[in-house]
């Protein structure tokens, strides 16, 4: 991949901003969240310094030190999502760490968190993940589910349940993820008129083969990694 990590980054963002004006959109209206699994800190330093203000992790045992190096390495850290299916008893570290929690997709880690944030004395911005595409390997909640983990949700006062996340299945042809994207929009557009529905506002869709048709189709948040660092190591 050509172009240093500034110059990469910096091409990112035209596509975001070249997809979000095909839309009727503002570049404004999207956000980057830099997919930074198994990249170096130092590297990761370079892309905030570069601009990169979003950073999305898969892991919390394994992103904890490498976010408190980078941290700790900046004037102004960054905010970091967690972009990984979440384990009940990895709910702490993921509120301590995290400004944001992507893949809520069940009631039981909603209390859980709700009580861990409770107890750090914070609010926790959550989106809730969807299995749209139905795979038993693929986390997620089911669409039929949504309408309950949300009326769930809504009774937690420590969270905050922002919108909706999707991996569509996985196909080289990003033209054949648009109907998935479709689908998430018009998911949040009915849900909105569900009980806890009222502040649905984000789509987290899209990574680095296909987040053009997904800012197309109405995604807030992108999830970029290799287009930004390179191809992933291990």
């Amino acid at each position: 991949m050509s172009g240093t990590l500034p110059e990469r980054l910096a091409a990112v963002r035209g596509r975001i901003a070249a997809a979000a004006q095909r839309s009727g959109r503002s570049a404004d209206d999207v956000t980057l969240v830099g997919a930074c699994k198994t990249v170096p800190a130092a590297r990761v330093v370079e892309a905030v310094q570069a601009g990169l203000t979003h950073l999305g992790e898969n892991y919390v045992q394994e992103a904890s030190p490498k976010i408190t190096e980078v941290n700790a390495a900046l004037p102004s850290p960054p905010q970091w999502h967690l972009i990984g299916s979440l384990q009940r008893n990895k709910a702490k570290d993921a509120v301590r760490h995290f400004a944001m929690v992507e893949t809520l997709d069940r009631a039981s880690l909603a209390r859980e968190l709700d009580k861990r944030a409770r107890a750090a004395g914070r609010s926790m911005p959550v989106l809730l993940q969807v299995n749209l595409s139905r795979e038993e390997q693929k986390s997620g909640a089911l669409e039929e589910d949504l309408p309950a983990l949300l009326e769930a949700c809504a009774a937690l006062d420590a969270l905050q349940v922002q919108g909706l996340m999707t991996v569509p299945a996985l196909d080289a042809d990003p033209e054949r993820s648009r109907p998935a994207f479709a689908a998430l929009r018009q998911l949040r557009d009915r849900l909105r008129e569900a009980p806890g529905g009222d502040a649905l506002t984000h789509l987290s869709m899209g990574m680095s083969g296909d987040f053009e048709v997904a800012i197309e189709e109405g995604a807030t948040l992108v999830r970029v990694g290799t287009a930004i660092f390179g191809p992933r190591r291990g």
